[in-house]
């Protein structure tokens, strides 16, 4: 787990800024969830068989007996909210949320056990144009950014009834093949044969490749609402692959499933995943309710903005206000407030400091404009305003000041 400091976060708050405008553009409202939830929760979404719940989850035992987990991902969180508080009732709900999550896995670059995600939720829709909606989303982020480097994955997973079918065939497959599998492929024939497709053994990534394709498996309504989300992306103009091995790391997905990935990261290639689960508010004892949505790791995408040079630079402070005596830092105090009210960002010297250090202290928090204040400018009622990139250095009486720093801090933003 690691910190964020003030520095690293000029990056999350662009990211998260902008985040914010476009779901609203897409009509996407925020909820704010608990980081603790009851580890049901989680073993009933996620999949009890899965490598999260199995291995990667903080849980702990409260005060009543209570099992409970810290949040690995935030669709169960949602979804639990949503039937909590009624809102799923005839409703059509879109969501977006952001957050800590914590997994116990192998820190590596990108990846923590402490991560941020930031996500969508969309409920009481079928149709295809949902899940192109929620795809559409996501690369609208991306142009927002002026991001290029990430790639459109997509496959489906068909109904719960084709993918019985799917994964039956599936295991004839591996069972015949049981010498090419690891350990960990072995492990998981017995309780989710999908997830081999996403093996990162090479012996496994080389039997993959004459693996049963889904598509011969899928039932005519899947097949159907698959070949329209790939008309519409076709004609809104987003590339992709088809990518038949992408399976998600999560249960509860079905029908479409997508990734937004990079070479530009290494091994940790994916930067965003989604996908539709229309079974998931039945199974945590809801009524039937459609459902799409996506979750950006942050941490990640953060990486491949200080690769492609998309981070802002730090807004500069507008004003150091240098003052010299006890009845300087008076006037200083109530000018720093009438600065502000005006929205300029004004840092006071604080405590007994010569005035040369104090000019050091203007120049180290970056400041365009040094106001000074010593005894010859209390006398004549006026400021001496210093331009901090040039040195040039002229006085304004008391009355002209607001007027001559916004003519002077507006030419320079």
């Amino acid at each position: 787990m690691n910190d964020q400091l003030p520095d690293e976060l000029i990056c999350w708050q662009q990211l998260e800024s902008t985040a914010s405008e476009v779901f609203r553009l897409f009509g996407y409202r925020e909820v704010r969830l608990p980081v603790v939830e009851k580890t049901e929760l989680f073993a009933r979404s996620i999949g009890q068989a899965t490598d999260i719940v199995e291995k990667e989850m903080y849980t702990f035992q409260g005060r009543n007996g209570d099992q409970l987990s810290l949040r690995p991902e935030g669709t169960a969180g949602v979804v639990r909210a949503m039937l909590q508080h009624g809102l799923l009732h005839n409703a059509i709900q879109r969501i977006w949320y952001t957050g800590p999550m914590f997994r116990h896995e192998r820190p590596q670059k990108g990846r923590y056990r402490q991560f941020h995600q930031i996500g969508v939720e969309a409920y009481g829709m079928a149709e295809a144009d949902l899940d192109v909606e929620v795809i559409s989303l996501t690369w609208q982020l991306w142009k927002q950014l002026g991001l290029t480097g990430a790639q459109l994955e997509i496959n489906t997973l068909g109904t719960a009834e084709s993918r019985k079918i799917y994964r039956s065939a599936l295991v004839d497959f591996y069972q015949s093949n049981r010498d090419s599998l690891d350990e960990d492929s072995l492990r998981r024939l017995e309780k989710n044969p999908l997830r081999i497709l996403d093996s990162k053994n090479a012996a496994v990534i080389e039997l993959n490749r004459n693996a049963p394709d889904i598509l011969d498996y899928l039932d005519d309504e899947s097949s159907d609402h698959f070949q329209r989300v790939q008309l519409l992306l076709d004609k809104i103009g987003i590339s992709y692959i088809r990518n038949p091995k992408l399976v998600r790391g999560l249960d509860y997905y079905s029908r479409t499933v997508f990734e937004w990935t990079t070479d530009k990261l290494g091994a940790q290639s994916a930067i965003c995943g989604g996908g539709r689960y229309d079974d998931l508010v039945e199974k945590l004892g809801g009524k039937p309710a459609p459902a799409a949505g996506f979750a950006i790791g942050m941490e990640r995408l953060i990486e491949l903005m200080k690769i492609e040079q998309l981070c802002q630079a730090e807004k500069r402070q507008d004003i150091y206000i240098v003052q010299t005596s006890d009845t300087a830092l008076n006037l200083g105090t109530t000018l720093a407030m009438e600065l502000r009210d005006a929205g300029f960002s004004v840092t006071g010297n604080v405590g007994d400091t010569s005035f040369k250090s104090q000019l050091k202290k203007a120049n180290r928090c970056n400041a365009r404009l040094a106001l000074i204040i010593g005894d010859d400018e209390l006398q004549t009622s006026t400021i001496s305003v210093k331009k901090l990139d040039d040195g040039e250095q002229f006085s304004v009486s008391r009355d002209n000041l607001l007027a001559e720093a916004s003519k002077y801090l507006a030419k320079t933003e």
